[in-house]
């Protein structure tokens, strides 16, 4: 062990409230999230690891891991639970990992608005079930919301179910607020409101240390799963967004290929033959929406109320619909992208003539800027980096917005243009460039780092 090292846990050990983890099994464990959906991530991050994991208490120690990362010129990377899927979790130049968990209380909620402050280290499934004594929910969850934190959430996430009616975490309503620590000479915890939070939201926590969030969230219902067969892909594609402008609350509505349906769990595929569409909404929705599959002369099946489910619909949505294909074989990974507006079959057309069975459609209901729209996470049959970009260019032709997760940066994944307020907050909350380096395409990297 280098001189250097035995100094920081030395310096490490004298901080109360903080667990310092050293076995190498375990650190490398926790230098990992779920990156190895991309090939392309997967080569390039699977030797990356960190020297040490911390695991602070309070945010007192938050500070004083901050204070001492400055003094020694050491790399800090956060990470929740570790269920993001780009590597945003990922030590790419050594130094610390600081696991947030333990910070993990509802701090306080407000009736008159329905905000909650929470802390960032909190299981979003643990703050739902809180939640439920003040008659609310959270708006947005990502599939993987059971053993997801909040922090890393609205960290490294964008949406999710919920995002049919609420957006992404980035639209205006959605975070109200948020506590940071900076990473300078003498690191301070700062209260930012709605405003001076956007910063800070989806950076992968390259511009300040979250330690706790004021977020907005629904009155909370009784969300009845239903499942609708189709024979036609092009129907199923009709009768969701006649759906979407249905006079109903919604929570999810998803459609799955056939192809990727005879990959799912066997309680979910059944018997069936068809691409599916899976809908959420409440019991007075589901009639509705019975109404129209009568309409299009489509066979529905109602699951129930979801949280009483032992296997409800959230669990093959989102990114857990590439879990359970990648689960069959490893071999597929995914695409996201934004589907152009009212041209959504045109493409999808388009890239099944050109592609066929290499892609299997996989479609999310959103909402964007207050109109519906569908979100695609489609799997693909992995063969080359060359063959994904040229899939890449060929979707972006015909007009669909991509985000890429075969990449690292914040901004490569997202719109690809550097959002100046992010380089900003990070020149301010971090000048020396120590939070999570290489992960912000705005910031210079300067690979002068110590351990």
């Amino acid at each position: 062990m280098s001189s250097r090292k035995t100094k920081l846990i030395e310096k490490f050990k004298k901080i109360d409230n903080l667990e310092i983890i050293e076995s190498h099994s375990d650190v490398k464990r926790l230098s990992k999230d779920f990156y190895n959906y991309s090939p392309i991530l997967e080569e390039k991050l699977d030797g990356c690891i960190a020297d040490l994991v911390v695991r602070p208490i309070d945010k007192n120690a938050v500070l004083k891991v901050a204070e001492i990362c400055w003094e020694l010129n050491i790399p800090l990377t956060l990470r929740g639970s570790g269920t993001g899927n780009y590597g945003q979790a990922v030590p790419l130049f050594k130094g610390i990992v600081m696991q947030m968990n333990f910070l993990n209380k509802l701090e306080e909620f407000y009736p008159d608005t329905g905000f909650v402050k929470v802390q960032s280290g909190c299981l979003m499934g643990d703050l739902n079930k809180q939640l439920e004594r003040f008659g609310r929910e959270l708006r947005l969850l990502p599939s993987t919301f059971k053993t997801a934190t909040i922090g890393g959430f609205i960290a490294g996430g964008s949406g999710g179910i919920g995002s049919i009616r609420w957006g992404f975490l980035r639209d205006p309503g959605n975070v109200m607020g948020l506590e940071a620590v900076t990473m300078n000479e003498e690191p301070k915890l700062l209260k930012f409101d709605a405003e001076e939070s956007e910063p800070l939201n989806h950076a992968y926590g390259t511009n300040g240390i979250i330690t706790s969030l004021l977020i907005a969230t629904d009155i909370k219902r009784k969300w009845y799963s239903l499942v609708i067969d189709c024979e036609e892909l092009f129907k199923t594609i009709e009768i969701l967004k006649t759906c979407l402008i249905a006079a109903i609350d919604l929570k999810l509505g998803a459609i799955l290929e056939k192809g990727i349906v005879d990959k799912m769990p066997i309680w979910f595929k059944g018997e069936s033959k068809s691409h599916k569409i899976l809908i959420q909404s409440t019991l007075g929705g589901i009639k509705t929406i019975e109404l129209i599959c009568k309409k299009y002369g489509v066979e529905s099946f109602l699951l129930g109320e979801e949280d009483q489910l032992s296997n409800g619909i959230s669990e093959v949505v989102w990114n857990h619909t590439t879990l359970h294909m990648r689960a069959k074989d490893k071999n597929w990974t995914y695409l996201q992208m934004l589907l152009p507006l009212n041209k959504e079959l045109e493409l999808i057309n388009s890239l099944k003539e050109k592609w066929g069975t290499n892609i299997l459609w996989h479609i999310e209901a959103v909402s964007q800027q207050g109109v519906p729209r569908l979100a695609a996470l489609p799997v693909l049959k992995w063969h080359s980096e060359e063959q994904l970009y040229l899939i890449i260019d060929h979707c972006k032709k015909l007009g669909a917005i991509i985000f890429n997760p075969h990449v690292l940066t914040v901004e490569a994944g997202g719109l690809g243009v550097i959002d100046s307020d992010q380089v900003k907050a990070k020149l301010k909350f971090d000048p020396k460039g120590l939070l999570n380096p290489g992960k912000l395409e705005g910031w210079e990297i300067k690979d002068d780092f110590n351990l």
